[in-house]
């Protein structure tokens, strides 16, 4: 499946290297937004559920929104 989605990107001309690079930093913000939250509650991923988390991620994601 990777390999199909990278045949993909070359043939709609996107650097499948460069998009995945992008989509990491991405999701490495987003994911350090969330802990540095969740240190300011005194918690941690683990202490966390899922809902909890996806809030985070959902702010997370609208913080960079309105950055942009």
């Amino acid at each position: 499946l990777l390999f199909v989605i990278a045949n993909l990107g070359r043939h709609l001309r996107i650097d499948p290297e460069e998009a995945l690079r992008h989509a990491n930093s991405k999701f490495t913000r987003r994911f350090h937004f969330i802990e540095a939250e969740l240190k300011k509650r005194g918690k941690s991923p683990y202490q966390s559920d899922l809902d909890e988390m996806d809030a985070l991620w959902n702010a997370a994601k609208a913080k960079e929104k309105s950055k942009a």
